[in-house]
Protein backbone atom coordinates (compact mmCIF):
# COMPACT_ATOMS: atom_id res chain seq x y z
CA UNK A 1 0.00 0.00 0.00
CA UNK A 2 1.01 3.73 -0.41
CA UNK A 3 2.24 5.24 3.08
CA UNK A 4 -1.30 7.56 2.70
CA UNK A 5 -3.62 4.13 2.23
CA UNK A 6 -1.23 2.50 4.82
CA UNK A 7 -2.04 5.34 7.37
CA UNK A 8 -5.87 5.45 6.47
CA UNK A 9 -5.73 1.30 7.29
CA UNK A 10 -4.33 2.13 10.98
CA UNK A 11 -6.33 2.41 13.67
CA UNK A 12 -6.48 2.15 17.81
CA UNK A 13 -7.53 -1.86 17.57
CA UNK A 14 -10.11 -1.78 20.09
CA UNK A 15 -10.56 -5.83 20.09
CA UNK A 16 -7.51 -8.53 18.91
CA UNK A 17 -8.33 -12.14 17.89
CA UNK A 18 -5.73 -13.46 19.59
CA UNK A 19 -3.90 -14.60 16.90
CA UNK A 20 0.13 -14.59 17.62
CA UNK A 21 2.33 -12.05 15.47
CA UNK A 22 5.06 -13.81 13.89
CA UNK A 23 8.66 -12.79 14.82
CA UNK A 24 9.38 -11.94 11.36
CA UNK A 25 6.83 -8.91 11.49
CA UNK A 26 7.61 -7.75 15.02
CA UNK A 27 11.29 -7.58 14.68
CA UNK A 28 11.03 -4.81 11.81
CA UNK A 29 8.69 -3.13 14.43
CA UNK A 30 11.68 -2.96 17.16
CA UNK A 31 13.91 -2.49 14.47
CA UNK A 32 12.02 1.08 13.90
CA UNK A 33 11.83 1.98 17.28
CA UNK A 34 15.62 1.47 17.77
CA UNK A 35 16.44 3.89 14.85
CA UNK A 36 13.93 6.06 15.69
CA UNK A 37 15.32 9.70 16.94
CA UNK A 38 15.88 10.55 20.37
CA UNK A 39 17.25 13.97 21.85
CA UNK A 40 20.68 14.25 21.50
CA UNK A 41 20.66 10.65 20.30
CA UNK A 42 20.69 9.36 24.05
CA UNK A 43 17.64 6.59 23.31
CA UNK A 44 16.43 7.42 27.07
CA UNK A 45 14.65 4.38 27.69
CA UNK A 46 13.84 0.63 27.64
CA UNK A 47 11.06 -1.35 25.74
CA UNK A 48 9.77 -4.51 27.74
CA UNK A 49 8.56 -7.09 25.23
CA UNK A 50 6.05 -9.60 26.79
CA UNK A 51 3.88 -12.24 25.30
CA UNK A 52 3.45 -14.27 28.74
CA UNK A 53 -0.31 -14.99 29.29
CA UNK A 54 -0.10 -15.00 33.04
CA UNK A 55 1.70 -12.00 32.83
CA UNK A 56 -0.77 -9.74 30.74
CA UNK A 57 -3.28 -11.28 33.01
CA UNK A 58 -1.52 -9.47 35.75
CA UNK A 59 -1.29 -6.61 33.59
CA UNK A 60 -5.08 -6.07 32.53
CA UNK A 61 -6.08 -4.93 35.81
CA UNK A 62 -3.91 -2.45 36.64
CA UNK A 63 -4.23 -0.89 32.84
CA UNK A 64 -8.16 0.27 33.05
CA UNK A 65 -8.74 -3.30 32.12
CA UNK A 66 -8.43 -2.85 28.43
CA UNK A 67 -9.09 -6.32 27.05
CA UNK A 68 -6.50 -5.37 24.40
CA UNK A 69 -3.75 -5.82 27.14
CA UNK A 70 -4.46 -9.67 27.37
CA UNK A 71 -5.62 -10.27 23.81
CA UNK A 72 -2.87 -8.66 21.89
CA UNK A 73 -0.10 -11.15 20.77
CA UNK A 74 2.42 -8.64 22.42
CA UNK A 75 2.23 -5.91 24.21
CA UNK A 76 5.32 -3.49 24.61
CA UNK A 77 6.04 -1.38 27.22
CA UNK A 78 8.32 1.75 26.81
CA UNK A 79 10.04 2.47 30.55
CA UNK A 80 11.78 5.95 30.38
CA UNK A 81 14.68 6.77 32.67
CA UNK A 82 13.90 8.03 35.28
CA UNK A 83 16.49 10.01 35.70
CA UNK A 84 19.67 11.57 33.21
CA UNK A 85 22.00 10.63 35.50
CA UNK A 86 26.35 11.37 34.53
CA UNK A 87 26.93 7.68 34.28
CA UNK A 88 24.31 7.32 32.09
CA UNK A 89 25.18 10.10 29.87
CA UNK A 90 28.38 9.54 29.69
CA UNK A 91 28.49 6.15 29.39
CA UNK A 92 26.43 6.96 25.56
CA UNK A 93 29.48 9.19 24.94
CA UNK A 94 31.75 6.74 25.47
CA UNK A 95 29.77 3.91 23.24
CA UNK A 96 29.28 6.51 20.55
CA UNK A 97 32.51 7.73 20.57
CA UNK A 98 33.78 4.00 20.21
CA UNK A 99 31.24 3.47 17.12
CA UNK A 100 32.16 6.23 15.44
CA UNK A 101 36.02 5.83 16.06
CA UNK A 102 35.67 9.42 17.43
CA UNK A 103 37.99 10.79 20.67
CA UNK A 104 36.51 11.50 23.49
CA UNK A 105 37.77 15.13 22.82
CA UNK A 106 35.26 15.67 19.96
CA UNK A 107 32.45 15.53 22.00
CA UNK A 108 33.48 16.63 25.66
CA UNK A 109 32.08 20.44 25.21
CA UNK A 110 28.58 19.08 24.05
CA UNK A 111 28.65 15.99 26.51
CA UNK A 112 29.70 18.29 29.02
CA UNK A 113 26.69 20.96 28.51
CA UNK A 114 23.98 17.73 28.42
CA UNK A 115 25.54 17.20 31.69
CA UNK A 116 24.97 20.61 32.81
CA UNK A 117 21.46 21.01 31.34
CA UNK A 118 19.74 17.69 32.46
CA UNK A 119 21.44 18.70 36.24
CA UNK A 120 19.70 21.97 36.31
CA UNK A 121 16.37 19.96 35.98
CA UNK A 122 14.65 18.00 38.86
CA UNK A 123 14.03 14.30 38.92
CA UNK A 124 10.68 14.57 37.64
CA UNK A 125 11.53 16.41 34.72
CA UNK A 126 14.01 14.67 33.18
CA UNK A 127 11.40 11.68 33.59
CA UNK A 128 9.04 13.94 31.70
CA UNK A 129 11.97 14.76 29.03
CA UNK A 130 13.15 11.63 29.14
CA UNK A 131 9.12 10.00 28.28
CA UNK A 132 8.43 12.32 25.69
CA UNK A 133 11.25 10.62 23.80
CA UNK A 134 9.57 7.13 23.96
CA UNK A 135 6.89 9.21 22.41
CA UNK A 136 8.71 9.64 19.19
CA UNK A 137 9.92 6.18 19.10
CA UNK A 138 6.18 4.77 19.75
CA UNK A 139 5.18 6.98 16.09
CA UNK A 140 7.73 4.82 14.17
CA UNK A 141 6.54 1.92 15.65
CA UNK A 142 3.09 2.43 14.85
CA UNK A 143 3.64 3.46 11.15
CA UNK A 144 5.72 0.02 10.92
CA UNK A 145 3.23 -2.06 12.41
CA UNK A 146 0.57 -1.09 9.70
CA UNK A 147 3.16 -0.95 7.28
CA UNK A 148 3.80 -4.86 7.88
CA UNK A 149 0.08 -5.70 8.40
CA UNK A 150 0.23 -6.15 12.17
CA UNK A 151 -2.79 -3.56 14.18
CA UNK A 152 -1.96 -2.01 17.09
CA UNK A 153 -3.10 -0.05 19.57
CA UNK A 154 -1.37 2.63 22.03
CA UNK A 155 -2.36 3.19 25.58
CA UNK A 156 -1.91 5.35 28.41
CA UNK A 157 -4.58 4.85 30.31
CA UNK A 158 -2.94 2.19 33.00
CA UNK A 159 -1.76 2.67 36.85
CA UNK A 160 1.78 3.70 36.56
CA UNK A 161 3.26 2.98 39.81
CA UNK A 162 1.25 -0.44 39.92
CA UNK A 163 2.92 -1.35 36.62
CA UNK A 164 6.38 0.13 38.03
CA UNK A 165 5.71 -2.52 41.14
CA UNK A 166 4.61 -5.21 39.19
CA UNK A 167 7.80 -5.05 37.08
CA UNK A 168 10.57 -4.13 39.38
CA UNK A 169 11.02 -0.85 37.14
CA UNK A 170 12.38 1.30 39.62
CA UNK A 171 14.91 -1.38 40.47
CA UNK A 172 16.05 -0.56 37.12
CA UNK A 173 15.99 3.10 37.23
CA UNK A 174 13.08 3.12 34.75
CA UNK A 175 9.46 4.45 34.74
CA UNK A 176 6.73 3.14 32.88
CA UNK A 177 5.49 5.83 30.08
CA UNK A 178 3.56 4.33 28.13
CA UNK A 179 1.98 0.76 26.23
CA UNK A 180 1.50 -0.11 22.84
CA UNK A 181 -0.67 -3.62 22.15
CA UNK A 182 0.13 -5.42 18.61
CA UNK A 183 -1.80 -7.95 17.21
CA UNK A 184 -4.58 -8.70 14.26
CA UNK A 185 -8.04 -7.10 15.02
CA UNK A 186 -11.10 -8.88 15.67
CA UNK A 187 -13.59 -7.77 12.76
CA UNK A 188 -16.39 -9.16 14.74
CA UNK A 189 -16.39 -7.95 17.76
CA UNK A 190 -14.29 -4.68 17.22
CA UNK A 191 -16.66 -1.60 17.55
CA UNK A 192 -14.62 1.10 15.60
CA UNK A 193 -13.35 -1.24 12.78
CA UNK A 194 -15.97 -0.33 10.49
CA UNK A 195 -16.09 3.15 11.77
CA UNK A 196 -15.19 6.18 9.27
CA UNK A 197 -11.44 7.04 10.38
CA UNK A 198 -12.16 10.64 11.84
CA UNK A 199 -9.45 13.48 11.56
CA UNK A 200 -9.58 17.60 11.91
CA UNK A 201 -9.49 19.09 8.24
CA UNK A 202 -5.69 20.27 6.75
CA UNK A 203 -7.45 23.86 7.38
CA UNK A 204 -7.85 23.45 10.74
CA UNK A 205 -4.51 21.36 11.62
CA UNK A 206 -1.93 23.55 9.88
CA UNK A 207 -0.81 27.00 10.15
CA UNK A 208 1.58 28.65 7.75
CA UNK A 209 3.91 31.06 8.86
CA UNK A 210 5.92 33.06 6.21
Amino acid sequence: MALKDTLHWRYATKSYNGDKVAQEKIDPILEAIRLAPSCSGLQPFKVLIITNRELKAQLQPICANQQQISTASHLLIFAAWDEYTPERINGFFEYSNKIRNLPASVTDDYRLSLLDSFGSMSKEQQYFHASKQCYIALGFALVAAAELGVDATPMEGFDNQAVNALLKLPEQGLNSSVLLALGYRDTESDWLVKLEKVRRDKAHMFVEIA
